[in-house]
């Protein structure tokens, strides 16, 4: 795909019914926008942010819920400190609310300095970034030897040293993206569905041995954020178009 335009507003558009929405969010933000943030959080949404060991860690968890949240609200039109969310067994959100509201699906990953949030209605989703910090080829070729398929270790091999770093990182985002969306995690084995990942090559969902109805169920995106990340989405079903915004926090850090 060409190069993302990133449509910097604060208010969450019209979501009409096969749209994708897809919020980037930096997360290098004044303290006084994490104070603003913080009370927005459920009790256990702070409780976990307070189990964070380092301050950058525990402010970059309230930033991405934060603005998760705030973001809800604005498509839900419900205060986003009353939203409240429910878990499946592996750890997936959801919305714990009556239809119609309970039928808008959304995912949230965040690396480093950048969250990206995506909302839809009535189709599952997953969404992941990564930052793609340095990894010499030795380091890519073992991580992938324990998390890829034989098939995607094999693409790896064959790929210029150069081009193994990305390839690696595209591989990850693509598979967390659909674990991520089956709602399933690590129950899925990483080494049982295969993606593409040549620099170049259309991101695609190739094989699922655990699925084999995945291929034609779900649909696979590249999304880079930034320079030095990477990205991926998977959606439910092929025929939704997406749409890209930077969240801009302007005048919420003075909110009394």
């Amino acid at each position: 795909m060409g190069e993302i335009r990133w449509q910097v507003t604060q208010a969450a558009p019209l979501l009409a019914p096969n749209a994708v929405h897809i919020w980037r969010v930096s997360l290098d933000q004044p303290s006084l926008l994490v104070e603003h943030l913080h009370p927005l959080l459920s009790i256990d949404e702070q409780a976990r942010a307070a189990r964070f060991y380092f301050a950058k860690d525990r402010q970059h968890f309230i930033l991405a819920r934060g603005t998760l949240r705030i973001l809800l609200s604005q498509y839900l039109g419900i205060e986003a400190s009353a939203i409240p969310f429910c878990y499946n067994a592996y750890g997936k959100p959801a919305l714990a609310l009556p239809a119609p509201h309970n039928t808008l699906h959304f995912n949230l990953s965040h690396s480093h300095e950048i969250a990206l949030s995506a909302f839809s209605y009535e189709r599952e989703l997953g969404i992941d970034v990564e930052y793609m910090r340095p990894l010499s080829v030795s380091e890519c070729e073992m991580l992938a030897e324990h998390s890829f398929s034989e098939s995607e270790r094999a693409s790896l091999r064959t790929l210029p040293t150069e081009a193994k770093r990305q390839a690696f990182f595209a591989c990850w985002t693509r598979k967390e993206a659909y674990i991520k969306a089956k709602g399933r995690g690590l129950s899925i084995e990483l080494d049982q569905f295969d993606v593409s990942l040549t620099p170049g090559e259309p991101a695609a969902l190739l094989d699922s041995r655990e699925d084999p109805q995945a291929v034609a169920h779900w649909s696979l995106r590249d999304l880079p954020p930034a320079k030095e990340y990477a990205g991926a989405i998977m959606v439910e079903g092929h025929d939704w178009s997406a749409s890209y915004w930077q969240w801009s926090p302007i005048g919420l850090s003075t909110k009394s």
